[in-house]
This record gives structure tokens, C-alpha cells and sequence, in this order.
């Protein structure tokens, strides 16, 4: 990047970059049941986060808003590096022993 380019950009205000951004569009992810066998999309604030101290302690849960089964899904660090991003509440597990 040039000089003149990388000092412009020092010098911008927070609401000039902003400026013509009117508002984000909500993270949604798709999801299926395995009872119903239904397909959806979920906001984020519909899917919980668990992330334990293994692959087989960490997982993501949602209620199915077809046929209301609680589902549990295995997370694998690609799963939990979209959902935290996409703004999913995560939960820490910790050991005990």
C-alpha cells in the first residue's frame, strides 16, 4: 500500500468509514433436525455453544422450531470458529479433576 494511501486511512474518522453503512444483516445459520428430519435457519441467539476439553465434550444444541426436540450436535473446531464468530453464546466446560 502506498504512503499516501496508509496516512489517508490514519486520518479518517470512525463516522466517515462508517458512514455509508445503514446497518449489518443478522447471522443466521442453517440446521437440520434429526427427529423430523426438518430443515431451517436459526439466528444465533438460538444455538448455545459448549466447548469442553475434548471433541467429544464440545458440541452446539438448539431446539428444533418444527417439532420442539431438543437437538445436540458435535462441534468440531471449524463448527466452533463460525458459531463464535457468528455470535452464538458459548459455555466453557471445566474439569473438575
Amino acid at each position: 500500500m502506498s504512503e499516501s494511501a496508509t496516512s489517508g486511512a490514519r486520518g479518517m474518522s470512525v463516522a466517515a468509514a462508517f458512514a455509508g453503512m445503514r446497518s449489518v444483516a443478522p447471522v443466521v445459520f442453517k440446521a437440520g433436525c434429526p427427529d423430523c428430519r426438518g430443515r431451517f435457519e436459526l439466528a444465533a441467539s438460538a444455538l448455545r455453544l459448549a466447548i469442553g476439553a475434548s471433541s467429544r465434550t464440545t458440541f452446539y444444541s438448539f431446539t428444533c422450531p418444527d417439532c420442539g426436540t431438543q437437538v445436540r450436535k458435535p462441534a468440531g473446531e471449524r463448527i466452533v470458529e463460525l458459531l463464535t464468530g457468528g455470535g452464538v453464546s458459548t459455555l466453557r466446560l471445566h474439569s473438575t479433576v
